[in-house]
């Protein structure tokens, strides 16, 4: 390889000589014709031929020394000014490749270097922090993923265990095979907005506009949850407005209500209250869903949207962390805007803000 190289590295140095004689030797060449002929015309000089051998000599040999010492000159200059950034930013590059993405260059303020190669520098050193940003967030997924699993799992083994007791009662053996349906539920689910999570990272799904009624898709969303506020006894309090049609993917957006009321639903306590308002402006439609549940300190606020965070870890078999995330990625392809204010003890209203068409 090192023999390679240095092979390389004469070729170019042949390459750039040659360039350089043929461009000197084609300017001394004019030049001189130049003045032997004013010389000659001017002065009614006769040359001989002893006189044109030597200065055709002395011609080539300045061509000669000309071109070494500009192909050196050059040499040095491509060396300050070119390969040695260049090498930098190969050797940095190479430092991202084995996974240093910590790896930083700093811009070039050298006096005749193109300033060019400190806009590839910026968008160098850009490229590794995004770098960076995605590898925390990957080693952080698998983490979480790994976590959230191994709790069903858990689980479901441990129930399989007791289920092998002998002389089991009917009662007990129903109990520990709804403890194990109950976790296989939730490690589907868990996957199931995994894969959904990815896709819309990805952005391989993408929305379907069509022209539909609201309010409607908020009423049949809100109803499929009625035995969960029958069995809670919570009070539902609607404000609707009448006719607002939004021009959006209503599959998307029903991702958004179903994971908003099953959060309502989930930290409202027996007796409580959620509220739906559907406001509607000029060019926007502005839902809100209320609830009175336990709330959140605003440093969980700053999280919610985030993967697997869970504030209330209390609640944390109900969930694994993804639901909200989903709502929020949904929300950022749909363009619309979505904000939450709580207040610990009293509840948190989550707003969805969006072009109505």
């Amino acid at each position: 390889m090192r023999n390679k190289d240095l092979g390389h590295k004469l070729f170019r140095a042949i390459y750039h000589y040659v360039i350089f004689f043929l461009l000197v030797a084609f300017l001394v060449t004019c030049s001189t014709l130049l003045f032997v002929t004013v010389l000659t015309d001017t002065l009614q000089i006769h040359l001989t031929n002893e006189n044109l051998n030597i200065a055709a000599k002395l011609t080539f040999a300045n061509v000669i020394f000309l071109s070494i010492l500009f192909t050196v000159i050059d040499a040095m200059r491509r060396k300050m000014t070119t390969e040695k950034i260049t090498e930098y930013i190969v050797d940095a590059a190479y430092k991202i490749v084995k996974g240093d993405f910590a790896i930083r260059i700093k811009p070039v303020n050298k006096m005749g270097v193109d300033e060019n190669f400190n806009e590839i520098i910026n968008c160098f050193n850009t490229m590794a922090e995004e770098l960076a940003g995605v590898e925390t967030l990957r080693t952080d997924f698998i983490a979480n993923v790994s976590h959230e699993m191994k709790t069903p799992l858990t689980v479901m083994q441990n129930y399989g265990t007791l289920l092998q007791t002998p002389n089991l009662s009917e009662e007990k053996r129903i109990e520990y095979a709804k403890g194990i349906t109950g976790a296989s539920r939730r490690l589907a689910d868990m996957v199931t907005n995994i894969l959904k999570l990815n896709k819309l990272e990805k952005q391989q799904i993408y929305p379907k506009a069509e022209e539909y009624d609201l309010g409607e898709q908020l009423c049949e969303c809100l109803l499929q949850f009625e035995n969960t506020w029958e069995d809670k006894n919570i009070e539902i309090e609607t404000e609707i407005a009448e006719d607002v049609k939004v021009n959006t993917d209503s599959e998307l957006l029903a991702l958004v209500w179903n994971n908003l009321f099953s959060n309502a639903f989930k930290f409202t306590p027996d007796g409580g209250k959620v509220k739906l308002v559907l406001e509607a402006t000029e060019h926007h439609a502005i839902v809100k869903v209320k609830d009175t549940g336990c709330g959140m300190s605003s440093e969980v606020g700053t999280h919610i949207f985030e993967k697997f965070y869970q504030g209330d870890t209390s609640h944390a078999t109900q969930g694994n962390g993804l639901g909200l995330a989903l709502v929020k990625r949904v929300v950022d392809i749909l363009q619309g805007e979505i904000t939450v204010e709580s207040t610990i003890g009293k509840g948190s209203i989550f707003t969805v803000k969006f072009r109505r068409m």
